[in-house]
């Protein structure tokens, strides 16, 4: 098996950037309380780290979805992409922020169903969407508005994918140190056969 690639980009801080990179780490830092290490290591390109945060703002506050489903959204998208940050940092917001059912959240970290039917639903119809690349099948989108999701949360899911292929893919390549406000949730993919 190949060595995965990681980039020797340094972190970025701002004290140490440009102006533009400044703006959005502050943007970010605003955002969240402090610089988290994946915003650093976006910075080194400021427009990625500024169309994340765009669409996860807007994810976060145009969505109709409930603070709990856009947590385990956010979370199937990052244990398929095998995000090992993301799922720490989202499992940590899940738990303390979100008010994420518990046994939800240990579901998607495990692969194994959750027990609340309409977050199921949510989630497996997400799962479906990252691994059909947006494939789904008639049968999967009506078990989805069946359970009492509409058309345009389905499109919701779409901007929250993006938001998450832009971070999951940035950690995957600087290898992304989890944060020490995210250790107690530290998770690692299942071994690959």
């Amino acid at each position: 098996m190949n060595e995965t690639a990681k980039l020797d980009l340094p972190l970025v801080s701002p004290d140490t950037t440009d102006a533009r990179a400044n703006e959005v780490l502050e943007s970010a830092r605003k955002q969240a309380g402090f610089v988290p290490n994946m915003y650093a290591a976006m910075a080194n390109y400021p427009a990625l780290l500024d169309t994340y945060s765009h669409g996860y703002r807007l994810f976060r506050s145009e969505s109709t979805l409930t603070s709990a489903e856009q947590e385990t959204v956010f979370l199937v998208i990052s244990r398929i992409n095998e995000c090992t940050y993301c799922v720490a940092a989202h499992s940590m917001i899940a738990a303390h922020v979100s008010k994420t059912p518990a046994q939800a959240v240990e579901a998607v970290r495990t692969d194994t169903q959750i027990e609340d039917a309409k977050l199921r639903a949510l989630a497996e119809f997400t799962r479906t969407m990252v691994v059909s690349r947006g494939n789904p099948s008639s049968a999967e989108l009506a078990a989805f508005l069946a359970a009492g999701y509409t058309q345009k949360t389905a499109l919701e899911i779409i901007l929250a994918i993006s938001v998450k292929t832009l971070s999951n893919y940035t950690n995957h390549l600087f290898h992304t140190e989890v944060d020490n406000q995210f250790r107690d949730y530290m998770w690692t993919p299942p071994a690959r056969s």
